[in-house]
């Protein structure tokens, strides 16, 4: 009994041996191979304001081995915030040479390219992007084909995410505050918040000019030519600054002779792409009444702090 036992156990040590083999081989020769890629831009940033010829990098890396892979067919299709989806169509077809080993592939996408031949509700992507909105997004999709003619749908995608170029922290490098006519000096170095909204109005977080309080939480618009206004109403409600209604150049001219005529860039942006740096620069303040009777005006120029 002891003998049958051992001899046994011998036969289920061998068969694990066996089937560990057989796992191996399913690893290598017995399952297909070739057509491997992985999709280094998970999420890529689609910046609104940055120009419909602006190239958003788009990165693959493709493994050639013994059974490599041939060509790489890229699907696209979009999805609107409210979860409206076009449908999907084939947009590039790269084909790849069999060395070197590793390949880094850049797709490099625009706006011209992610919204041609697309339909959103039987309508086309808008050709102005500042009509998209903060959420709406693209997918694109990877089908590779193999030397042997074997074809795989990658299980990583790439989502190309609307946001917008200006939201971020911001240091104070300009500054000035005028009191009825009279200069009481900048607030230089201070650090400011700037939210995104949608894909032109912008937040601007606690301050009017050196004024700190939750209340003075107010809205401000940058449109695609890089004009920017701080308006006096915001979805029809009058935009308050320490209690007292909004003024800015266009609207209340009167008011900001002293804001809107200084010397420095006036209420513009300027774009950084290589360091990203980005400036915005306002003019605005407010009007007082009762016993203060007067405009308080703010000249600010703002520089995107860069991690």
């Amino acid at each position: 009994m002891k003998k049958f036992k051992l001899y046994s156990l011998a036969l289920l040590v061998l068969a694990g041996l066996f089937s560990c083999e057989k796992d191996s081989d399913a690893l290598t020769g017995e399952a297909e191979t070739g057509g491997l890629i992985t999709v280094n831009s998970g999420l890529v940033g689609y910046v609104v304001g940055n120009g419909n010829d602006f190239k958003y990098p788009v990165k693959v890396t493709v493994f050639q081995g013994e059974v490599g892979t041939s060509k790489i067919e890229v699907y696209k299709s979009f999805t609107s915030v409210a979860g409206v989806k076009s449908q999907e169509v084939l947009f590039k077809t790269i084909d790849i040479a069999a060395a070197p080993q590793n390949q880094i592939i850049n797709l490099a996408v625009t706006y011209n390219e992610l919204r041609a031949g697309l339909t959103v509700g039987g309508q086309p992507l808008p050709t102005d992007d500042s009509l998209l909105k903060i959420g709406d997004a693209w997918t694109l999709r990877y089908v590779t084909t193999t030397t042997e003619g074997t074809i795989h749908s990658n299980s990583k995608t790439t989502k190309v995410a609307v946001g917008t170029r200006f939201a971020g922290t911001y240091r104070v490098i300009d500054s000035n505050y005028w009191r009825i006519g009279v200069s009481n000096g900048g607030w230089n170095g201070d650090i400011r918040v700037v939210e995104s909204v949608d894909a032109t109005t912008y937040r601007f977080v606690d301050y009017a000019g050196p004024f700190q309080a939750a209340t003075n939480t107010h809205y401000f618009t940058i449109s695609p030519v890089g004009v920017v206004l701080t308006p006096g109403t915001y979805k029809g409600a009058v935009q308050l600054l320490n209690g007292w209604p909004l003024i800015n150049c266009v609207e209340n001219p009167s008011l900001m002779t002293k804001a809107c005529g200084y010397a420095g860039p006036q209420n513009t942006v300027t774009k950084d792409d290589v360091t990203n740096k980005d400036r915005i620069y306002r003019s605005y303040g407010y009007n007082t009444g009762a016993g203060a009777v007067g405009p308080r005006e703010f000249y600010e120029a703002l520089e995107r702090i860069v991690e």
